[in-house]
């Protein structure tokens, strides 16, 4: 049997080459039996199914919440209660939940969230798959009914990054401003991305995109993978801006965080269903212990189907150029990297290695590489475990960039 090619670029990998193959042998059965005879980008359409969408004249709501006994959509012309018109209908053994309403009933830009009931329990809750959320004056958190984007006219169709090694302006939308206040992605196509581009940048990674509960987590404690935060403005202002950038020769990088979820229950995805399981590890095994937040199981078919779903509606969407995977060292280990000397080649082939988490980020990498071969993927990594860069089957995860965690926190 040849060697993989990473033992071929590092012969001091020679002992572990059983190891690296199991790896890449492991990740292309996980991907038969999460996508079957199915592409990694036509699996990866949660998206287009679950949550809110307009089709044949009616408004469809489906979840998948497998321990619910009942759902319901709780709205202004329900007056926020269970109401029996409102209940959704159990569609399969798999726990599938769907509701339809006539067009009418919900208009634009009215709020709505979920009530799921199991045994023992009840709670409210915002759809996994929501893809607009706002902030209500109490402080609260619902799902909007939000579809203008999809008339947006782009001004760019096609974007191809410049051919030279990506010159990053990381920001932070909310606090690029020297106002004392949120910014706006309004006031950073006018303000701020001027003075990226007289910078020189050809690359801005944009932080805290996806809806997050608490301003002050910097966008890390994400609770509705598929929203656009709305502090900043509207879908549609966000695509002008990527509309403004493309048209500036920049490519647009999100920070994507897949390594942890806000343990928020009402508008996060903890006890979805009333279960710890629905996407997460049970018990301690999904707490994080530095982060106070929720750790994806990997190795189940609800979890990698919402995440690379994920990947591929930001870049479809927004028509982003690629991602930075935040926290990429916490997947990779049981242990999160934490107290951890990373000082022989062992560390990164023993039982400590989520090989689960090295499956999905070596699919992830694969799917968004399908979508858009010229897209950008990092991996934010304090552990520098081999062949980052590497093809899943010469034995690496598929990474474009490793951002080498560690030494920017030196220089700060």
């Amino acid at each position: 049997m040849n060697r993989p090619v990473l033992v071929e670029q590092d012969p001091w990998l020679g002992p572990f080459t059983d190891a690296i193959q199991a790896r890449a042998d492991y990740t292309r059965s996980r991907q038969r039996h999460f996508c079957g005879d199915q592409s990694l980008k036509d699996f990866a359409t949660g998206h287009d199914y679950y949550g809110f969408h307009r089709a044949d004249g009616l408004l469809w709501f489906r979840e998948r919440l497998p321990n619910a006994t009942a759902v319901y959509l709780l709205c202004a012309p329900n007056k926020w209660s269970r109401d029996e018109t409102f209940a959704f209908r159990r569609k399969n053994d798999l726990g599938d939940w769907q509701l339809s309403l006539p067009e009418q009933t919900l208009r634009e830009g009215d709020e709505y969230r979920l009530l799921v009931e199991w045994d023992g329990g009840r709670g409210e809750r915002l759809p996994a798959y929501a893809q607009r959320v706002v902030q209500s004056s109490s402080g609260s958190f619902n799902a909007q009914i939000y579809t203008s984007h999809h008339d947006y006219a782009w001004r760019i169709d096609a974007f191809t990054p410049t051919d030279s090694a990506p010159l990053i302006y990381e920001c932070h939308i909310g606090m690029a401003q020297e106002k004392e206040a949120v910014g706006s992605f309004a006031e950073f196509e006018q303000n701020i991305l001027p003075r990226v581009i007289d910078g020189g940048y050809n690359a801005i990674q944009i932080m805290a995109l996806m809806e997050h509960p608490y301003y002050g987590s910097f966008g890390y404690q994400v609770s509705s993978f598929f929203a656009l935060s709305s502090r900043f403005g509207t879908p549609e202002e966000f695509m002008s801006l990527v509309d403004a950038c493309h048209e500036a020769g920049i490519a647009v990088i999100m920070d994507l965080i897949h390594s942890h979820a806000v343990k928020n229950e009402v508008e996060g995805l903890g006890l979805q269903d009333g279960t710890e399981t629905l996407y997460f590890h049970g018990g301690d095994k999904g707490k994080h212990p530095a982060w106070d937040s929720r750790c994806f199981d990997y190795g189940k078919s609800e979890t990698v189907h919402l995440l690379l779903s994920n990947c591929r509606y930001w870049l479809e969407t927004f028509k982003l150029d690629g991602f930075r995977f935040d926290g990429v060292t916490s997947m990779l280990y049981h242990h999160h990297g934490l107290g951890i000397d990373f000082d022989n080649y062992e560390k990164y082939f023993n039982a400590e290695v989520d090989k689960d988490a090295v499956t999905y980020l070596s699919l992830a990498n694969e799917l968004i590489h399908e979508i858009n071969p010229q897209a950008i993927s990092i991996a934010e990594d304090m552990s520098g475990m081999p062949g980052m860069g590497v093809a899943v089957d010469g034995g690496g995860l598929d990474f474009d960039y490793r951002l080498a965690m560690g030494l920017p926190d030196m220089w700060t």
